[in-house]
């Protein structure tokens, strides 16, 4: 199965929300940066949790005293449809959202803890104070330690100077007691929604980054990587099978065509080199222009790697038949490989990639420059490796610039 495939699969283990939901929770999210986008849609999540919250509160006030709680309702109602509107400050700044929202919420919600007393419990919601801090990222540690305090001092202003009963039906215990019911409910709920949906976006954006260090690494250096055991990783191949492919005509086919016609042809071709490179065990190393670059061996099994290469050259000579035309020319292949000792590492920090340097790459990139279209020029290394593997023609001897004077051959087909 081809990498991308198994990515694909990887990020389904991932939180998948439904559409309709994914639509909903980036409502008024203008930003480009992820994780500007991704904070905004934790403060959507505390936007519908707190219109929610407020909702189910009317619907029960209501069932309970309609008449009797009318002022309650009125607020409910406010606090149903003002949260909403807060979507549509995300475009004025990264965090002007949060901030809206733990205003509202502060402001508004004194009302209803003098309105319906300490006996309701309702200052409970206070304690979502805590929850800003996933809102505006640690980053902002001083925006949230200001809201913080705020809630804090409100929540202690409002448990030592908040009437006990209230000043609405002061003498209904049994109000009070479904109130606090009401409050502990919704609070445990809203945390556990809260702390669910954080947790499933940073386990997908860890997925995301572990896919993104597979896609662009070989799979066993991927895992090194990530178990970050190693502070660098560079490896001594003591013999390693390296390829080069060349498009012959390339530049001349692709000078006055347009450009995306050029990259499709590209895309197509290295995509269906990448699926053989999968199918043989074949490590991709990289593209440069239109030269496809793979290598194998890096596990220490040098024949198998060999053989493996030999069997991908053969399967692009025939790949690359099967390609349309690039403009009015039909491209060949010029392929050359080479076994000999390497050195591979891990390079860069922003933009890091696996290399591979020596013997194998000098040598292979000269047998492919100095090879024929349509022909897998091989050394006499790589013919002695896979001996029996593989059929060859004789092409004596080649003057290799800064390698001298080599024997090599033309790998002509797998024998049976």
């Amino acid at each position: 199965m081809q990498r991308h495939v198994l990515l694909r699969q990887e990020l389904k283990r991932g939180l998948s929300l439904p559409p309709w939901l994914d639509r909903l929770l980036a409502a008024g999210i203008v930003s480009t940066e992820t994780d500007v986008a991704r904070r905004q849609r934790l403060v959507n999540v505390g936007i519908f949790a707190v219109s929610a919250n407020a909702a189910s509160h009317l619907i029960f006030n209501a069932i309970y005293d309609f008449q009797g709680l009318l002022p309650v309702h009125l607020y409910n109602v406010a606090m149903s449809i003002a949260p909403l509107l807060i979507v549509c400050l995300h475009r004025l700044g990264e965090n002007v959202g949060a901030i809206a929202l733990a205003l509202l919420v502060l402001v508004a919600h004194m009302f209803i803890v003098w309105a319906m007393g300490i006996a309701s419990d309702l200052h409970v919601y206070f304690t979502f104070a805590s929850a800003f801090l996933l809102l505006v990222g640690v980053q902002n540690w001083r925006l949230f330690l200001v809201v913080f305090v705020l809630y804090l001092a409100a929540l202690v202003i409002a448990m030592k100077l908040a009437p006990f009963d209230g000043f609405i039906s002061p003498d209904d215990r049994d109000l009070r007691e479904f109130l606090s019911t009401h409050a502990m409910v919704n609070t445990i709920t809203i945390n556990a929604i809260l702390l669910f949906y954080a947790l499933s976006a940073l386990r997908r954006a860890e997925l995301q980054s572990e896919a993104l260090i597979t896609a662009v690494l070989p799979a066993a250096i991927a895992e090194r990587l990530k178990s970050g055991k190693e502070e660098r990783i560079a490896d001594r191949i003591d013999n390693l099978t390296v390829m080069f492919a060349d498009l012959v005509g390339f530049t001349e086919a692709a000078h006055h065509l347009p450009p995306e016609e050029v990259v499709d042809f590209l895309d197509r071709l290295v995509r269906a080199f990448d699926a053989l490179s999968e199918q043989f065990g074949v490590e991709k190393i990289k593209t440069i222009g239109d030269s496809y670059m793979a290598a194998a061996g890096f596990d220490g099994r040098g024949h198998d790697g060999a053989v493996a290469i030999g069997r991908l050259a053969l399967a692009m000579r025939e790949a690359i038949g099967r390609q349309p035309m690039l403009g009015a020319r039909a491209l060949r292949l010029r392929i050359g490989v080479h076994c000999g000792p390497a050195t591979a590492g891990v390079i860069g920090d922003m933009r890091f990639s696996y290399d591979v340097w020596g013997d194998a790459v000098n040598v292979a990139s000269r047998m492919e420059s100095n090879g024929e279209p349509g022909q897998i020029h091989v050394s006499d290394s790589f013919r002695s490796l896979t001996h029996g593997h593989f059929a060859f023609e004789d092409r004596g001897t080649a003057e290799l610039k800064g390698v001298g004077a080599v024997r090599s051959y033309f790998l002509l087909r797998e024998q049976a």
